[in-house]
């Protein structure tokens, strides 16, 4: 019996020593460690997401270059694919220099601090790095769209001029006042612009409008009462273009999320892939029915437009309004941006290249006012009464004010100092040879 004991206890000991003491302290070290593991993954996904969909809203410029190329001269080809380079490069460094300080730094309600960006200025749930770049690849898109509207007869270096302070100064005040604190944040009903009808696509048509008065337009478009269309050299390019820019939009607007880890916001996620792709699908159908209504045969030119124009509307509230909302948002700027190219360029003789002010000023109006209807949480189709929609109409006077009355100062400095426009002679033969020295196609 002795022995048997013995032997039990030998046992015993062994296990005790293989097996460890499970202590409270030691359950605590084990979900610390857990917990810490499930953040940092959290966060790295969130981030690769960030920049996933910055490369994305990035490759937006290849598709406005291509737009703007394919539905203008070929004679100014070189002109506009530079246009469009410079855009980014300069507007990158404008943006690190002073934009990003002036959109998210000490808030006052109306402009944030003339200072570099630092890590201090921004702090969310992705570095504030991965932060930066998104916003810049935006302050990039705002750049670019005044260059549709003003293309064929620019000086080079007048857009230099105006590109960068578009992107250091015009864009981020505004954009401060809706996304970096600033006043319209904090309306009794918050603005609400989710990924930039108004604050990117709008404030960049209002410029472009301004900047196509200031010009004049091109040699030969108006005779009188007559208007004369001055066709693109290349749709096809146009319409690649447009493709490029539908599949940026996917980062453009999901990408604004700023997460996609955890249920809600891949659900977020998911129900903004939805709504931008079926805006932009109505939006190609309703312009494609009524430019062929109205001028008996389908216009790729106008649908192509169409396209473009259910995207811009929807991205204010891709996050807020139904797939069903997303349907009607499309719909309607797709029959409002052909009206609004009739307008302008028919009734009020200005001359817009690429349509860029009915593209992104009109319909980034529209869709944004939208969301004060169609929004299921505060729109008054769905109960909720006016606020939202007064809140809506406020802010988008209000970008549309600023846009207006900065572009007009700008473009009025530089007509009076640089110069605005090129001679006829250089219009005429070609903004290529004359502003570069090479032309696209030889």
């Amino acid at each position: 019996m002795a022995e048997v004991l013995d032997t039990i206890m030998i046992a015993s000991d062994s296990i005790s020593s293989v097996v460890p003491v499970v202590t409270t302290d030691s359950i605590a070290s084990s979900l610390t460690v857990a917990t810490d593991t499930i953040g940092e993954l959290i966060f790295s996904l969130d981030t690769v997401w960030v920049l996933l969909a910055s490369a994305l809203v990035f490759f937006m410029q290849a598709g406005f270059a291509l737009v703007e190329a394919g539905f203008t001269r070929s004679k100014n080809t070189v002109n506009i694919l530079m246009k469009n380079l410079i855009d980014f490069a300069f507007g990158s460094l404008a943006f690190f220099l002073i934009g990003f300080g002036i959109m998210f730094g000490v808030k006052n309600g109306f402009i944030g601090s003339f200072i570099p960006y630092s890590d201090g200025i921004w702090s969310g749930g992705i570095p504030s790095e991965a932060f930066l770049i998104f916003q810049t690849v935006f302050a990039a898109t705002a750049a670019t769209i005044v260059s549709g509207a003003m293309a064929e007869r620019t000086h080079f270096v007048s857009y230099v001029i105006f590109s960068v302070v578009i992107s250091a100064i015009i864009y981020p005040i505004s954009g401060h006042w809706i996304w970096g604190g600033g006043w319209l944040s904090t309306l009794a009903e918050p603005f609400h612009d989710f990924a930039g009808s108004t604050a990117v696509h709008s404030l960049g048509g209002w410029i472009g409008l301004t900047g196509a008065i200031m010009l004049g337009p091109r040699l030969g478009k108006f005779k009188g009462k007559k208007v004369n269309a001055i066709p693109g050299h290349n749709l096809t390019i146009g319409a690649l273009g447009v493709f490029i820019l539908w599949l940026g939009w996917f980062g453009f607007n999901p990408g604004s999320q700023l997460a996609a880890s955890g249920t809600a916001n891949a659900v977020a996620i998911s129900h903004i892939f939805l709504t931008t792709n079926l805006a932009a699908a109505a939006g190609t159908v309703s312009a494609l029915a009524l430019s062929w209504i109205k001028y008996g045969k389908p216009s790729l030119s106008i649908t192509l437009n169409g396209t473009l124009a259910g995207l811009v509307a929807v991205t204010a509230g891709c996050d807020v309004v139904s797939g069903w909302g997303a349907v009607a948002i499309g719909l309607l700027a797709g029959i409002l941006l052909i009206f609004s190219l009739r307008l302008i360029e028919n009734v009020f003789k200005i001359d817009d290249p690429v349509g860029a002010a009915s593209v992104h000023g009109i319909t980034g109006a529209f869709g944004t006012l939208a969301v004060g209807l169609f929004s299921q949480s505060t729109g008054l189709f769905y109960g909720f009464g006016t606020q939202a929609l007064l809140s809506q109409f406020i802010g988008v006077v209000s970008v549309a004010a600023w846009g207006l009355s900065a572009g007009f100062i700008l473009f009025f400095i530089l007509k009076k100092t640089v110069g605005l426009r090129v001679d006829k002679r250089v219009e005429e033969e070609g903004l290529d040879i004359y502003e570069h020295g090479e032309a696209a196609y030889n």
